[in-house]
């Protein structure tokens, strides 16, 4: 077995575990605060292969990840994506092998998908009404999306979650009803602060915004909610049920917790321990900067040597800087959009 190489660890003294894997940057949906109505795709040649991914993953696990999440765009699309997750869930130095879903897909793909070693899955539910759910996703089926909740929790993953991007008179009347539904179900949910990637046609993003601390005072009023020790790598700072608010569940047997992603109101950047690889293979080091290494070129310069590519990855580390610069009232500093970036 290849020895585990010294960790990654940049020049604030953060420690990188986290890998988020990008497949693709084409979707079955058109969620607005991912993507422009109409989108130009990345021409097939340009992204990845499996095989690049499955390789990547392993030079990164050699360097200390023990997780990673593959994402998108949607990353079920991608043909044959199976295969990948088995590749990555056979790596012996991985102990988290998660996905970032919209969940349209998980009643072809969830048992399979547990079968391969995926640990956790993140499925993105912005709304339970189905006229809002369509609006917002723009191309979308709740029913399909409930229906992918469903499968998840039958095939028995470690953990599932769901994401609620949340967007001032949009869908913010609903966040206890997105809680009661999650409480219902035994499930985890975390709501985010929408991130000012790209150019928005749909709406201006400092009039949409509804921060953590929103959220937190409208749940208030319906649930008993008490600070958690509960982390599972990524940014989300989560809040504890109080048992009785979470009686309803299922009879699973457990808490549910509630988590906030809060780039804006309380930035997570200072214990950033995460980097993305985008589908066409940029290493980005930072979810809210430009800056990023070409590590497609290094993997096709390079076919048969694995120590390049783990020195350009050791290299970039370096570089990874403090944090973000998000500005809600100004021009997007990021032009790609989500889909583009790894959700």
């Amino acid at each position: 077995m290849q020895e585990r190489q010294p960790s990654l660890i940049d020049r604030f003294d953060r420690r990188i575990t986290y890998l988020r894997l990008s497949v693709t940057d084409r979707c079955d949906l058109r969620c607005v605060y991912c993507m422009a109505k109409d989108m130009t795709f990345l021409p097939r040649e340009q992204l990845l292969t499996l095989e690049e991914n499955a390789r990547l993953g392993r030079c990164f696990s050699e360097l200390g990840v023990h997780k990673i999440r593959i994402t998108g765009g949607e990353p079920l699309v991608r043909r044959n994506v199976l295969w990948l997750f088995q590749r990555l869930g056979a790596l012996p130095g991985i102990r988290d092998l998660a996905l970032t879903t919209n969940g349209t897909l998980l009643t072809r793909h969830a048992r399979m998908l547990k079968s391969a070693g995926v640990t956790r899955v993140n499925i993105s539910l912005d709304s339970l009404r189905p006229e809002r759910f369509r609006a917002i996703t723009r191309l979308g089926d709740l029913n399909k999306a409930l229906a992918g909740i469903d499968a998840a929790l039958a095939a028995s993953f470690e953990r599932v979650k769901l994401n609620s991007v949340i967007l001032k008179h949009r869908n913010h009347d609903e966040v206890c009803d997105l809680v009661q539904f999650a409480v219902d179900r035994g499930l985890d949910i975390s709501f985010i602060e929408e991130m000012p990637l790209g150019v928005s046609s749909d709406h201006d993003r400092a009039e949409a915004f509804y921060s953590s601390d929103q959220i937190r005072r409208d749940l208030a009023k319906q649930f008993d909610l008490t600070p958690s020790t509960e982390r599972t790598g990524g940014p989300s700072r989560y809040w504890r049920l109080n048992a009785a608010a979470s009686s309803a569940d299922g009879g699973r047997g457990r808490c549910t917790h509630v988590g906030f992603i809060s780039p804006h109101s309380h930035n997570f950047c200072g214990d950033c321990n995460r980097v993305r690889v985008t589908a066409d293979g940029r290493l980005l080091l930072c979810l809210g900067q430009e800056f990023s290494i070409d590590l497609r070129r290094v993997l096709r310069a390079n076919p048969s040597d694995d120590e390049r590519v783990k020195q350009a990855i050791r290299s970039a580390i370096s570089s990874k800087p403090r944090g973000h610069d998000f500005e809600l009232d100004a021009q997007p500093i990021i032009v790609r959009h989500m889909n583009a970036t790894g959700g």
